[in-house]
């Protein structure tokens, strides 16, 4: 069975690891987690970790991640990058994100446009044919800004999502072009255009009107201090689409952790860093912070934020005898690794007024 671009997938995914009360009064967990450029079949090479990181993401409703990888298919285009930048996999990887309960994917970042436009399209067709929920690109500006929506067990989730910075020429979706939904970033200082600000937004609006919980994505490469810090104009946008009826706010772009913050007691992760890292860049092209995640479970209970309980996660940054398609696994950090993953994720958020409690090789975020 093929979905539509607005498709409603149905069904919560996987099973829980321990007894838990009915569903329905628990509320609605959605899992975030960092982007995922994932360039091999991550099956193919098993590692302790992956089953665990299954039981754990099998917990939630609905899992959410950004592809950061442009899918192979027969309708892509000669690829737009010809170096170590170029990401791109075959289809059976989006068969691992589907083993591992991810149901809902943004789209929309700089690398989407890798294989062309053609590729845009035939992933678009990739995704459906999975039943993968999706939204940042599309046949046109109109099908890339849309929002996509999963009906869960416990209530329905929408996502609107899109871009700024690093969109190749050709890459952004116009009236009547496929490609990305750009949110483009313009003047000193910087500020979103108008126009897509509006349509951005309006897909938020219309979105609450239709969904228990709205995903707000942003994947933004136009970076204040080298994406050490948030932009202001990112945090401005970011609080402006809780305001139009957003339930959350996630951001990925630069391959680490920014801050947490809490506003209007929902939550907005301004980077959850990745949760799959196969680049194919030498060794010690990134810093060791490029090699650290969390992964977020939320619990929602009546549209507001009731738990939010934090998972470091360390990736490999060297693969096995040098081979990319063991290298950027994630795995779950624990002991000196995950202290270092929370001191430093508590330093981000500490300026938004967010304070994150530790238990148990784990955290939790305290709701005020």
């Amino acid at each position: 069975m093929r979905f539509s671009r607005r498709r409603l997938i149905a069904g919560a995914f996987g099973a829980v690891l321990l007894p838990r009360p009915s569903r329905a009064a628990d509320g609605l967990r959605l899992t975030l987690m960092g982007q995922a450029l994932i360039q091999h079949d991550l099956r193919q090479h098993p590692w302790p970790d992956y089953a665990l990181l299954e039981k754990l993401f099998g917990k939630a409703d609905l899992c959410f991640t950004d592809l950061e990888t442009a899918i192979r298919n027969a309708q892509a285009d000669a690829p737009t990058r010809q170096d170590v930048f170029l990401h791109a996999a075959d289809p059976v990887v989006l068969d691992c994100l589907k083993e591992w309960h991810i149901g809902l994917l943004a789209t929309a970042n700089n690398h989407a446009y890798d294989l062309g436009a053609g590729g845009i399209l035939g992933a678009l067709d990739e995704l459906d044919k999975r039943g993968l929920a999706h939204a940042g690109t599309g046949s046109d500006l109109a099908a890339a800004a849309a929002l996509a929506s999963c009906r869960t067990a416990n209530g329905t989730v929408a996502l609107v999502a899109g871009a700024s910075g690093a969109i190749r020429d050709g890459g952004a979706a116009t009236p009547s072009r496929g490609g990305v939904n750009e949110l483009r970033v313009e003047g000193e200082p910087a500020v979103l255009n108008v126009d897509d600000t509006a349509r951005f937004l309006g897909a938020i609006h219309q979105a609450a009107t239709r969904a228990d919980l709205v995903i707000a994505y942003h994947h933004n490469h136009v970076l204040t201090d080298k994406g050490d810090r948030v932009p202001p104009w990112q945090q401005d946008f970011a609080h402006r689409c809780i305001d139009a009826g957003a339930t959350l706010f996630v951001s990925h772009g630069a391959p680490w952790l920014l801050g947490i913050e809490i506003y209007r007691q929902r939550p907005i992760f301004y980077d959850l860093g990745s949760l799959v890292f196969q680049t194919a860049t030498e060794g010690g092209t990134y810093q060791a912070q490029a090699w650290q995640s969390v992964i977020a479970e939320c619990r929602f209970t009546g549209g507001a934020l009731a738990e939010m309980v934090l998972t470091p996660v360390q990736l490999n940054d060297q693969g096995i005898d040098g081979d990319l398609a063991t290298r950027g696994r994630p795995s779950l950090a624990g002991g000196t690794e995950a202290d270092g993953i929370f001191d430093r994720l508590a330093a981000l958020s500490a300026p938004f007024g967010t304070t994150i409690d530790r238990a148990n090789g784990q955290a939790v975020v305290r709701l005020t």
